[in-house]
């Protein structure tokens, strides 16, 4: 019985600020009352406050910054940035992001081979299993404030009778100038989903928990029906939109 009296005081606790975040009581970006007072109004202990706070925080309303206090993520909030997503060929001959970011790698990307997932198959229609080149990196940009987890795989397949049939191709975007020159012309489709981050995924982004991924995939189309890359992003989700273009 105590328990369950422990349970309904934390979750009274929950469901009061998380009323009051939705409903705008809490602004975003203000701070929430100390978990003393809250203990005081409630009655209850700091660690029956502390409960109530991980839920909100695993509901991604709430972020605890050390040092200075709880803090209010509301979910009505406009991102601060709005990226555009796309591929741009330049008349230079160059591909660039659509988002005019200047991403830079932490550490030079080397080619791996991997054999590929049931997932990633399915998107570039080979069997499971079949060798890839592939690259990964976590790229920063504006002077680190933004990171993203960026992988690049090419089907050996796609590369036979090519000179990449025993080299590594570059990672992209400079694999879509080698395709290129290899006489494609492409374009891309591009997947967007949300998931939580595993752990090494957060730790790399430096999320704050309760905070999802935003999972793209893009695949690249040349000339045949078969695609010839894809590509992998797992992008923060807490303040950040996308915008596509015709």
């Amino acid at each position: 019985m105590p328990q369950e009296r422990a349970q309904a005081k934390y979750r009274l606790i929950a469901d009061h600020l998380r009323e009051g975040i939705l409903s705008g009581g809490y602004p975003a970006g203000q701070p929430l009352p100390s978990e003393e007072s809250l203990a005081k109004q409630f009655g209850v202990t700091r660690p029956t406050v502390r409960q109530a706070v991980a839920e909100l925080r695993a509901n991604g309303l709430v972020e605890v910054l050390m040092g200075r206090g709880m803090f209010v993520r509301s979910p009505h909030g406009r991102p601060s940035l709005t990226r555009p997503r796309g591929v741009r060929h330049e008349l230079d001959g160059r591909f660039t992001e659509a988002d005019g970011l200047r991403w830079e790698d932490a550490e030079e990307p080397a080619a791996t081979r991997t054999d590929a997932p049931l997932a990633l198959a399915d998107l570039l229609r080979i069997p499971p299993g079949e060798p890839l080149f592939t690259y990964q990196a976590l790229q920063t940009a504006d002077r680190g404030r933004l990171r993203q987890l960026h992988s690049t795989y090419v089907p050996f397949s796609a590369l036979v009778s090519t000179k990449y049939e025993d080299q590594a191709p570059p990672p992209a975007p400079h694999l879509y100038e080698a395709l290129t020159e290899l006489g494609h012309e492409l374009d891309f489709t591009e997947y967007v989903r949300t998931r939580m981050p595993l752990p090494d995924q957060a730790q790399s982004l430096r999320l704050p928990e309760g905070v999802p991924l935003l999972h793209i995939l893009r695949v690249t189309h040349g000339n045949g029906t078969k695609p010839l890359a894809l590509e992998e992003f797992h992008i923060p989700g807490d303040d950040v939109e996308l915008m596509y273009r015709p």
